[in-house]
């Protein structure tokens, strides 16, 4: 009788953490500095179109992130950086939902340069695409977007 008094406590820890789903523990790619759980920015985020600011989010060597607009329940945010002469760019789409295909395509100053799949993996529903893009003279306009199957629409952009 003393055994089973003892593991039943034990019993109940257990079946309580079973009961916590794992994107719980890490929901929304909550990875980049500058960014909340979300995967917003912490501190006033900035629309698809609007070039964010490097040392409000935690930027350096250039970098530049944006937090995108999507459709539904899914977050999106952007993250460009010039390097050796490219733009090394990432967009990550974060859905909670893992084994979904997205379309995914880039735009570079209006012009598509990337058109390709991505599907959203475990632990927290996330796909993150990148790729090194040209970097013209001037400014140039980046353009993240991707499309589920279902309809639902994340897009970020900005200029660097």
């Amino acid at each position: 009788m003393k055994t089973l008094t003892r593991n039943i406590p034990l019993a109940l820890a257990v079946l309580a953490l079973t009961l916590v789903p794992a994107t719980a523990f890490a929901r929304h790619g909550a990875d980049d500095v500058g960014f909340d759980d979300n995967g917003g920015l912490r501190d006033n985020s900035v629309s698809d179109d609007t070039q964010a600011d490097d040392s409000r989010h935690g930027g350096s060597g250039g970098e530049k992130r944006v937090a995108g607009e999507c459709t539904g329940s899914a977050t999106s945010k952007l993250k460009v950086k010039p390097d050796d002469g490219k733009l090394e760019t990432e967009f990550e789409v974060d859905q909670n939902r893992n084994g979904v295909t997205w379309k995914v395509r880039f735009r570079l100053n209006g012009e598509r340069v990337v058109k390709t799949t991505a599907t959203t993996q475990a632990p927290s529903g996330s796909f993150s695409v990148e790729r090194r893009l040209a970097n013209g003279p001037g400014s140039d306009h980046v353009v993240g977007k991707a499309i589920s199957p279902s309809g639902q629409v994340c897009k970020a952009g900005l200029t660097i």
